[in-house]
């Protein structure tokens, strides 16, 4: 981008640096007035603006459109030139953003050094910003199971929407991922990305980390909303937000306007909202601490995000996809994972769900031993779970039991976990356990173990006796 607009009250002025710039390879657009400079502007942000503070005949002098342009183009560049300059009127104009302050009458080379640098850093905040987005894009669904793809279905309807998402789930699902799919792959993906966590946010601050802040000694200083114009705000866990601060965010969502803290003009964004949270938040708004009406602006496209135990299935692919990410991005061994390794890590309990899972793998790879195979001895807690002579240890609970109870117990769990372990498909676990498939039914049917449909997959449980 090389294309700069001139805003003099001063003809001569203006052509004579449009003529001195265009003969550097610049595009220039020229506006003698406030009134031309704003539709210019408006009608498509100029890569640097060159702006005289003081124009005659106008609604709007030079600082009042340094102002107008840093709320709604903040990565536009502007250069302030004035005939009536002192350090007052320079002060004021970097306080609000603009990029320097040349007095008239000034030096042709000195303007074209500012104008270069001006160019590179706004050249190099956008290649960043680039690279930060393409970043957020890479973020990976990772899954085969049914709720996975249950899962994946609904985060496709929304990409192609502008509505407000509302992820639910347990912590450690992948809510965010899920945050980062939809933007990724909808008209949004060339805009920022910018998470609002909002439990490690102090609450006293997070006005201003929202809004922004406005002082006479800093300025301007943008918050969250403002670096989301264009793309997408992600609300992390937005039942830890105060409730003062939910009425504010109530009225962005309602006028896509806002004003600072500290601050008197009104900021205008463009943003898509999604939000998350693992908390009931009909039973937050019973207790008081939520907003109904916010709640309801929020939801307007509810989508649960399945825990790891809706879906074993998906843990030997996320297992393999953690190692050749770690290997990537730290050096890490790439191991392969022993088939009784994945077996057992689809038993295992998972109560921080997918965050778990990638922090085992990396203490694995970690303090693993070699490059070979991960055994299922290497896993945490299984060193106790078995004596030396690798015996099974055998539960308290088990051990009070008469055989035939001992016996029923051990099986009835074991078969919901092997159900579960395959996404309820009754022929792979039948293969699995060596079992007739019908005698499987028989013996499911003895023990009072049914499978339901829960979040798109299969899924067992004992049978309520009092059904």
């Amino acid at each position: 981008m090389s294309d700069i607009l001139i805003v003099d009250d001063e003809r001569d002025i203006r052509e004579l640096i449009s003529d001195i710039l265009e003969d550097e390879g610049y595009t220039t657009r020229l506006a003698g007035n406030s009134d031309d400079a704003m539709k210019e502007i408006n009608g498509e942000p100029p890569a640097l603006l060159i702006l005289d503070i003081w124009l005659k005949d106008s609604r709007m002098d030079g600082i009042d459109i340094l102002k107008a342009v840093k709320r709604d183009n903040p990565d536009v560049p502007i250069i302030i030139i004035s005939g009536h300059g002192n350090i007052e009127i320079a002060v004021a104009a970097i306080k609000q953003g603009a990029y320097d302050f040349i007095e008239k009458p000034f030096n042709i080379d000195q303007l074209l050094v500012v104008i270069r640098r001006a160019m590179e850093t706004s050249r190099l905040r956008r290649e960043n910003t680039q690279l930060k987005r393409k970043e957020t894009a890479s973020a990976e669904m990772i899954g085969q199971s049914a709720a996975f793809r249950t899962l994946v279905g609904q985060l496709e309807k929304v990409t192609k929407s502008n509505g407000r998402v509302m992820l639910s789930g347990p912590s450690g699902v992948g809510k965010e991922i899920a945050a980062r799919y939809i933007h990724g792959n909808s008209g949004r993906k060339g805009g920022p990305f910018v998470v609002v966590s909002s439990a490690s946010i102090e609450p006293d601050r997070m006005e201003e980390v929202l809004f922004g802040r406005e002082t006479a000694d800093r300025g301007v200083e943008p918050g969250l909303l403002e670096e989301a114009h264009g793309g997408v705000i992600y609300f992390d866990e937005i039942a830890d937000m105060p409730v003062g601060t939910q009425s504010k965010i109530l009225r962005v969502l309602v006028d896509q306007q806002f004003l600072r803290v500290g601050g008197t003009d009104k900021v205008r964004v463009d943003l898509r909202v999604i939000s998350s949270t693992s908390r009931d938040l009909e039973s937050e708004i019973a207790a008081g601490r939520f907003r109904e009406e916010l709640y309801h602006r929020l939801n307007v496209v509810p989508i649960a995000v399945p825990s790891l135990e809706e879906r074993r299935e998906d843990i030997p692919h996320l297992a393999e996809y953690f190692i050749a990410e770690f290997n990537r991005t730290q050096g890490l061994p790439l191991r392969q994972l022993s088939d009784e390794a994945v077996a057992l890590m689809q038993t295992m309990n998972w109560p921080g769900n997918v965050r778990q899972l990638r922090n085992v793998i990396e203490r694995l790879l970690i303090l693993g031993d070699g490059t070979g195979e991960i055994e299922a001895r290497e896993l945490p807690g299984e060193e106790e779970k078995s004596d030396e002579e690798g015996r099974v240890v055998l539960s308290g609970v088990l051990a009070t039991m008469p055989l035939r109870e001992a016996r029923e117990a051990f099986e009835r769990e074991y078969l919901l976990t092997q159900i579960n372990r395959f996404g309820g498909n009754i022929s792979r676990t039948a293969q699995f356990v060596g079992m007739e498939r019908s005698a499987l039914h028989r013996k499911l049917k003895s023990l009072g173990v049914v499978t339901t449909n829960k979040a798109g997959a299969r899924v067992a449980t004992v049978e309520d006796e009092d059904e």
